[in-house]
Protein backbone atom coordinates (compact mmCIF):
# COMPACT_ATOMS: atom_id res chain seq x y z
CA UNK A 1 0.00 0.00 0.00
CA UNK A 2 2.69 2.07 0.68
CA UNK A 3 4.96 1.94 -2.69
CA UNK A 4 1.08 2.18 -4.39
CA UNK A 5 0.52 5.22 -2.65
CA UNK A 6 4.15 7.12 -3.32
CA UNK A 7 4.03 6.08 -6.74
CA UNK A 8 0.62 8.43 -7.22
CA UNK A 9 2.11 11.22 -4.78
CA UNK A 10 3.93 13.05 -7.54
CA UNK A 11 5.42 16.58 -6.69
CA UNK A 12 3.81 18.63 -9.45
CA UNK A 13 0.67 17.09 -10.09
CA UNK A 14 -2.73 18.66 -9.20
CA UNK A 15 -4.93 18.63 -6.22
CA UNK A 16 -7.69 16.91 -8.40
CA UNK A 17 -5.11 14.26 -10.26
CA UNK A 18 -3.67 13.28 -7.33
CA UNK A 19 -6.84 13.02 -5.56
CA UNK A 20 -7.91 10.56 -8.41
CA UNK A 21 -4.59 8.47 -8.53
CA UNK A 22 -4.96 8.11 -4.79
CA UNK A 23 -8.78 6.87 -4.64
CA UNK A 24 -7.54 4.39 -7.26
CA UNK A 25 -5.07 3.10 -4.82
CA UNK A 26 -7.66 2.61 -1.69
CA UNK A 27 -10.71 1.78 -3.53
CA UNK A 28 -9.57 -1.97 -3.90
CA UNK A 29 -9.23 -2.26 0.26
CA UNK A 30 -12.27 0.67 0.42
CA UNK A 31 -14.99 1.13 -2.29
CA UNK A 32 -16.03 4.54 -2.75
CA UNK A 33 -17.60 7.22 -5.36
CA UNK A 34 -15.37 9.99 -3.88
CA UNK A 35 -11.94 10.93 -2.16
CA UNK A 36 -11.13 14.40 -0.09
CA UNK A 37 -7.57 13.86 1.66
CA UNK A 38 -6.93 16.92 3.82
CA UNK A 39 -3.07 17.04 5.64
CA UNK A 40 -2.84 19.33 8.79
CA UNK A 41 1.01 19.93 10.95
CA UNK A 42 0.41 17.51 13.58
CA UNK A 43 2.68 20.41 16.18
CA UNK A 44 0.23 23.05 15.84
CA UNK A 45 -2.97 21.20 16.61
CA UNK A 46 -6.40 20.57 14.83
CA UNK A 47 -6.94 23.20 12.62
CA UNK A 48 -6.97 24.63 8.94
CA UNK A 49 -4.89 22.45 6.37
CA UNK A 50 -1.24 22.68 5.18
CA UNK A 51 -2.18 20.97 1.64
CA UNK A 52 -5.04 18.19 0.57
CA UNK A 53 -6.26 16.22 -2.55
CA UNK A 54 -9.41 15.78 -3.92
CA UNK A 55 -11.63 13.89 -6.32
CA UNK A 56 -15.26 12.97 -7.20
CA UNK A 57 -16.55 15.53 -5.03
CA UNK A 58 -16.94 18.38 -7.23
CA UNK A 59 -16.75 21.97 -6.97
CA UNK A 60 -20.40 23.09 -5.71
CA UNK A 61 -20.07 20.12 -2.69
CA UNK A 62 -16.35 20.73 -1.98
CA UNK A 63 -16.96 24.51 -1.83
CA UNK A 64 -19.97 24.07 0.82
CA UNK A 65 -17.92 21.42 2.54
CA UNK A 66 -15.02 23.50 3.26
CA UNK A 67 -17.50 26.57 4.04
CA UNK A 68 -19.08 24.41 7.21
CA UNK A 69 -15.13 23.29 7.75
CA UNK A 70 -14.05 26.70 7.73
CA UNK A 71 -16.49 27.64 10.74
CA UNK A 72 -15.36 25.50 12.90
CA UNK A 73 -17.76 22.51 12.53
CA UNK A 74 -15.43 20.09 12.01
CA UNK A 75 -12.59 20.39 14.80
CA UNK A 76 -14.91 19.14 17.16
CA UNK A 77 -15.23 15.84 15.50
CA UNK A 78 -11.39 15.53 14.62
CA UNK A 79 -10.19 15.97 18.13
CA UNK A 80 -13.34 13.65 19.15
CA UNK A 81 -12.33 11.34 16.81
CA UNK A 82 -8.37 11.20 17.47
CA UNK A 83 -8.88 10.11 21.13
CA UNK A 84 -10.94 7.05 19.47
CA UNK A 85 -9.18 3.35 19.20
CA UNK A 86 -10.74 3.32 15.73
CA UNK A 87 -10.82 6.81 14.58
CA UNK A 88 -13.58 6.26 11.72
CA UNK A 89 -16.66 7.84 11.61
CA UNK A 90 -19.53 6.97 9.08
CA UNK A 91 -22.06 10.16 8.75
CA UNK A 92 -25.07 7.64 8.08
CA UNK A 93 -27.67 9.00 5.47
CA UNK A 94 -30.39 7.85 8.19
CA UNK A 95 -29.34 10.17 10.89
CA UNK A 96 -28.86 13.69 9.16
CA UNK A 97 -29.46 15.81 12.47
CA UNK A 98 -26.02 18.24 11.83
CA UNK A 99 -25.56 21.13 8.93
CA UNK A 100 -22.85 18.59 7.76
CA UNK A 101 -25.45 15.77 7.33
CA UNK A 102 -28.28 17.23 6.16
CA UNK A 103 -25.33 19.32 3.65
CA UNK A 104 -24.40 15.53 1.91
CA UNK A 105 -28.37 14.75 1.71
CA UNK A 106 -28.73 17.92 -0.30
CA UNK A 107 -25.84 16.83 -2.66
CA UNK A 108 -27.49 12.69 -3.36
CA UNK A 109 -24.52 11.53 -0.97
CA UNK A 110 -25.28 8.01 1.09
CA UNK A 111 -22.52 8.58 3.16
CA UNK A 112 -19.35 9.63 4.09
CA UNK A 113 -16.61 7.50 5.62
CA UNK A 114 -14.20 9.76 8.18
CA UNK A 115 -10.96 8.57 9.19
CA UNK A 116 -8.65 10.63 11.08
CA UNK A 117 -5.06 10.03 10.45
CA UNK A 118 -3.31 9.98 13.48
CA UNK A 119 0.03 8.65 15.17
CA UNK A 120 2.60 9.10 17.82
CA UNK A 121 2.63 12.49 16.91
CA UNK A 122 -0.50 14.10 16.65
CA UNK A 123 -3.11 14.61 14.19
CA UNK A 124 -2.04 14.51 10.05
CA UNK A 125 -5.69 15.16 8.80
CA UNK A 126 -8.73 13.82 7.49
CA UNK A 127 -9.86 10.64 4.62
CA UNK A 128 -13.02 11.40 3.48
CA UNK A 129 -14.95 8.03 1.72
CA UNK A 130 -17.85 8.88 -0.28
CA UNK A 131 -20.55 6.98 -1.50
CA UNK A 132 -23.69 8.05 -3.74
CA UNK A 133 -27.13 7.41 -2.38
CA UNK A 134 -27.88 4.42 -3.56
CA UNK A 135 -24.88 2.25 -3.11
CA UNK A 136 -24.12 -0.10 -0.07
CA UNK A 137 -23.88 1.72 2.95
CA UNK A 138 -20.62 1.20 4.68
CA UNK A 139 -20.09 -1.10 7.11
CA UNK A 140 -17.70 -2.32 10.06
CA UNK A 141 -15.18 -4.15 7.75
CA UNK A 142 -15.25 -1.05 5.54
CA UNK A 143 -14.05 0.76 8.83
CA UNK A 144 -11.30 -1.72 10.07
CA UNK A 145 -10.12 -1.78 6.26
CA UNK A 146 -10.05 1.97 5.71
CA UNK A 147 -8.24 2.23 9.60
CA UNK A 148 -5.47 -0.12 8.72
CA UNK A 149 -5.07 3.16 5.53
CA UNK A 150 -3.71 5.50 7.88
CA UNK A 151 -0.09 4.38 8.64
CA UNK A 152 0.95 4.12 4.99
CA UNK A 153 -0.63 7.10 3.95
CA UNK A 154 0.76 9.11 6.47
CA UNK A 155 4.03 7.66 5.45
CA UNK A 156 3.54 8.08 2.31
CA UNK A 157 2.13 11.62 2.25
CA UNK A 158 5.51 12.30 4.50
CA UNK A 159 7.48 11.01 1.66
CA UNK A 160 5.98 12.74 -0.98
CA UNK A 161 6.02 16.78 0.99
CA UNK A 162 9.93 15.96 1.59
CA UNK A 163 11.37 14.55 -2.02
CA UNK A 164 13.38 17.28 -3.03
CA UNK A 165 16.36 19.44 -1.05
CA UNK A 166 15.35 20.56 2.26
CA UNK A 167 17.33 24.12 1.68
CA UNK A 168 15.09 26.65 -0.72
CA UNK A 169 17.10 27.61 -3.90
CA UNK A 170 16.12 30.43 -4.81
CA UNK A 171 15.25 33.99 -2.64
CA UNK A 172 11.19 33.47 -2.34
CA UNK A 173 8.86 35.95 -2.55
CA UNK A 174 8.22 38.88 -0.17
CA UNK A 175 5.87 38.63 2.24
CA UNK A 176 2.11 39.60 1.38
CA UNK A 177 -0.59 40.10 2.90
CA UNK A 178 -4.87 39.96 2.18
CA UNK A 179 -8.09 40.61 4.37
CA UNK A 180 -10.84 38.08 4.92
CA UNK A 181 -14.21 39.68 6.04
CA UNK A 182 -16.69 38.48 8.85
CA UNK A 183 -18.26 36.35 5.84
CA UNK A 184 -14.84 34.70 5.15
CA UNK A 185 -14.68 36.86 1.69
CA UNK A 186 -11.64 38.26 0.96
CA UNK A 187 -11.96 41.60 0.43
CA UNK A 188 -8.31 43.18 -0.44
CA UNK A 189 -5.02 41.75 -1.29
CA UNK A 190 -1.74 43.12 -1.97
CA UNK A 191 -0.10 42.27 -4.81
CA UNK A 192 2.11 39.95 -3.23
CA UNK A 193 0.45 37.78 -1.64
CA UNK A 194 -1.63 37.31 -5.01
CA UNK A 195 1.58 36.21 -6.35
CA UNK A 196 2.14 34.19 -3.96
CA UNK A 197 -1.79 32.53 -4.45
CA UNK A 198 -1.12 31.98 -8.13
CA UNK A 199 2.06 30.45 -7.50
CA UNK A 200 0.06 27.86 -5.35
CA UNK A 201 -2.41 27.09 -7.88
CA UNK A 202 0.39 26.17 -10.39
CA UNK A 203 2.40 24.26 -8.45
CA UNK A 204 -0.37 22.54 -6.87
CA UNK A 205 -3.57 22.77 -9.93
CA UNK A 206 -5.10 24.13 -6.35
CA UNK A 207 -8.88 25.72 -7.73
CA UNK A 208 -9.65 28.64 -6.37
CA UNK A 209 -12.19 27.46 -4.24
CA UNK A 210 -9.98 25.46 -1.81
CA UNK A 211 -7.47 28.52 -1.67
CA UNK A 212 -10.24 30.84 -0.23
CA UNK A 213 -11.39 28.09 2.21
CA UNK A 214 -7.73 27.72 3.70
CA UNK A 215 -8.20 31.69 4.01
CA UNK A 216 -11.75 31.67 5.94
CA UNK A 217 -10.99 28.97 7.99
CA UNK A 218 -7.75 30.55 9.32
CA UNK A 219 -9.87 33.95 9.45
CA UNK A 220 -12.41 31.86 11.88
CA UNK A 221 -9.11 30.47 13.89
CA UNK A 222 -8.20 33.94 14.02
CA UNK A 223 -11.44 34.94 16.15
CA UNK A 224 -11.69 32.22 18.16
CA UNK A 225 -7.96 32.62 19.46
CA UNK A 226 -9.04 36.48 19.89
CA UNK A 227 -12.32 35.77 22.45
CA UNK A 228 -10.47 32.35 23.60
CA UNK A 229 -6.72 32.92 24.17
CA UNK A 230 -6.60 28.90 24.92
CA UNK A 231 -8.28 27.75 21.51
CA UNK A 232 -5.56 27.36 18.89
CA UNK A 233 -3.40 30.30 17.52
CA UNK A 234 -4.23 30.70 13.59
CA UNK A 235 -1.24 29.36 12.15
CA UNK A 236 -0.56 27.15 9.28
CA UNK A 237 2.78 26.14 7.90
CA UNK A 238 2.75 25.15 4.55
CA UNK A 239 5.77 22.68 2.87
CA UNK A 240 7.72 23.60 0.14
CA UNK A 241 6.22 21.43 -2.00
CA UNK A 242 3.31 23.54 -2.00
CA UNK A 243 4.78 27.36 -2.03
CA UNK A 244 8.22 26.40 -3.73
CA UNK A 245 9.01 27.36 -0.44
CA UNK A 246 8.15 26.52 3.84
CA UNK A 247 5.59 29.36 4.19
CA UNK A 248 4.44 30.28 7.30
CA UNK A 249 0.53 31.76 7.39
CA UNK A 250 -0.70 33.84 10.35
CA UNK A 251 -3.86 35.30 11.27
CA UNK A 252 -5.32 38.18 13.02
CA UNK A 253 -8.39 40.31 13.58
CA UNK A 254 -8.25 43.41 12.68
CA UNK A 255 -10.51 44.94 15.17
CA UNK A 256 -14.14 44.19 16.23
CA UNK A 257 -15.89 44.38 12.91
CA UNK A 258 -14.52 40.53 12.33
CA UNK A 259 -12.14 41.80 9.73
CA UNK A 260 -8.96 39.68 9.72
CA UNK A 261 -5.17 40.54 8.57
CA UNK A 262 -3.67 37.06 7.20
CA UNK A 263 0.23 37.59 6.48
CA UNK A 264 1.88 35.02 4.10
CA UNK A 265 5.31 34.74 4.43
CA UNK A 266 8.61 32.57 4.04
CA UNK A 267 8.81 30.23 7.37
CA UNK A 268 12.14 30.27 9.42
CA UNK A 269 13.55 30.26 13.07
CA UNK A 270 10.66 28.92 15.30
CA UNK A 271 7.89 29.40 12.61
CA UNK A 272 9.55 26.53 10.75
CA UNK A 273 10.69 24.21 13.16
CA UNK A 274 8.06 22.10 14.74
CA UNK A 275 6.63 21.63 11.05
CA UNK A 276 10.18 21.17 9.31
CA UNK A 277 10.32 18.53 12.89
CA UNK A 278 6.86 17.00 12.24
CA UNK A 279 7.37 15.88 8.35
CA UNK A 280 11.40 14.76 8.18
CA UNK A 281 10.34 12.24 11.52
CA UNK A 282 12.53 14.32 13.63
CA UNK A 283 12.42 13.14 17.97
CA UNK A 284 11.69 15.94 20.29
CA UNK A 285 15.56 15.47 21.63
CA UNK A 286 16.73 16.08 17.99
CA UNK A 287 14.64 19.08 18.14
CA UNK A 288 16.12 20.15 21.12
CA UNK A 289 19.29 19.77 19.06
CA UNK A 290 17.79 21.35 16.37
CA UNK A 291 17.08 24.52 18.07
CA UNK A 292 20.35 24.90 19.55
CA UNK A 293 22.02 24.92 17.10
CA UNK A 294 20.01 27.73 15.32
CA UNK A 295 20.82 29.62 18.29
CA UNK A 296 24.84 29.51 17.27
CA UNK A 297 25.76 26.42 19.83
CA UNK A 298 28.58 24.53 19.38
CA UNK A 299 28.26 20.52 20.06
CA UNK A 300 29.63 20.79 23.12
CA UNK A 301 27.86 23.26 24.44
CA UNK A 302 24.28 21.57 23.60
CA UNK A 303 26.04 18.48 25.12
CA UNK A 304 26.33 21.02 28.66
CA UNK A 305 22.72 22.12 27.81
CA UNK A 306 20.76 19.04 27.85
CA UNK A 307 22.95 17.22 29.96
CA UNK A 308 23.98 14.60 27.53
CA UNK A 309 27.76 13.39 26.52
CA UNK A 310 29.21 14.90 23.22
CA UNK A 311 29.29 11.86 21.49
CA UNK A 312 25.32 11.61 21.71
CA UNK A 313 24.68 15.15 20.61
CA UNK A 314 26.88 14.06 17.85
CA UNK A 315 24.61 10.68 17.18
CA UNK A 316 21.50 12.22 16.92
CA UNK A 317 23.00 15.40 14.36
CA UNK A 318 24.26 12.45 11.96
CA UNK A 319 20.39 10.59 12.52
CA UNK A 320 19.30 14.58 12.12
CA UNK A 321 21.38 14.68 8.68
CA UNK A 322 19.93 11.00 7.39
CA UNK A 323 16.87 12.41 8.35
CA UNK A 324 16.98 15.48 6.08
CA UNK A 325 18.92 14.76 3.81
CA UNK A 326 21.05 17.45 4.94
CA UNK A 327 24.90 17.07 4.01
CA UNK A 328 25.84 19.01 7.54
CA UNK A 329 25.16 21.70 9.65
CA UNK A 330 25.65 24.40 7.23
CA UNK A 331 22.80 22.90 4.85
CA UNK A 332 20.49 22.41 7.49
CA UNK A 333 21.04 25.26 8.87
CA UNK A 334 20.03 27.29 5.55
CA UNK A 335 16.71 25.52 5.11
CA UNK A 336 16.08 26.44 8.91
CA UNK A 337 17.07 30.23 8.44
CA UNK A 338 17.10 31.24 4.83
Amino acid sequence: MYRDLREVLVPGAGVEDTGAALSRVIAPVVAHDALRLVVMNPSLGVGATALGFWHGYGPDLGRELMTVASRGANYPQLARLARQNVPVLVADRRCRASAYDRLLARYGVGEELCLVLRDSRGVWGLLGLLRAAGGRPFDIDDTHRSAAVGPPLIAAVRGYVTTGPIAPTDRGLPPGMLVVDAEGKIAAMTPQARQRQALMAQQQGAPDWLIAYCYASLSFEAREHARDPRRRYARVCTPSIVHGEWTAIDAQPLGDDGDVAIVIQRATGELLVPAFCDWYGITTREQQVVQHLQDGTAPKQIARLLDLSVHTVNDHLRAIFRKTGASGRDELMAALTA
